[in-house]
């Protein structure tokens, strides 16, 4: 089994990138892209998931930038739908909750249902770490903006689904891989 570098945490898009690209390796979190691509430059890791296109709003730096001076070869690529969901502990109530937690991007992508649901956006590192924060916390008050797989990974529970103000985004990934 090879090792498949990524920017996140567990449950982050790239993670459910790597999952769904690369079922047969083990995918590896690094917190930067820089870190990711190191990895596979160091032979630490066979090739890293780096996301580079939203086909909403365009090119997503600097990870797009990080891909074309890597000086490693693109080996694959593939679009893959992004879906944001409202989550929280177990026992929260949709009417509970006092704050949505995510990273800065996925809040400016869910605008209308924070203002709709009345929610306090917190901004966070990523996705998936708002989830883990929000599980680690057990505030029915609190929310993350994240991926069904971050929702799950860190056993929170959707309130509500594809909260997302423009339904059906897509991001492309692409694979690079040492030549």
């Amino acid at each position: 089994m090879s090792r498949v570098a990524y920017q996140g945490e567990p449950g982050s898009f790239s993670h459910e990138a790597c999952l769904a690209m690369r079922p047969w390796d083990e995918p590896v979190a690094f917190p930067t892209f820089e870190a990711a691509v190191a990895a596979v430059k160091s032979g630490d890791c066979g090739c890293a998931m780096i996301p580079v296109e939203s086909d909403r709003t365009g090119a997503i730096e600097p990870a797009a930038r990080l891909v074309e001076t890597s000086g490693l070869r693109q080996m694959a690529e593939a679009w893959r739908p992004f879906r944001l969901h409202l989550a929280g502990v177990a026992d929260a109530l949709l009417e509970g909750v006092r704050t949505a937690e995510s990273h800065p991007v996925a809040l400016a992508q869910c605008t209308r249902a924070i203002r709709s649901l009345n929610l306090k956006p917190v901004e966070a590192e990523d996705t998936a770490g708002a989830a883990r924060a929000v599980a680690e916390a057990e505030d029915r008050t609190r929310a993350a903006i994240c991926s069904s797989t971050a929702a799950e990974l860190y056993g929170l529970r959707i309130l509500k689904s594809d909260v997302e103000d423009n339904p059906g985004v897509r991001l492309r990934f692409v694979v690079l891989c040492d030549n």
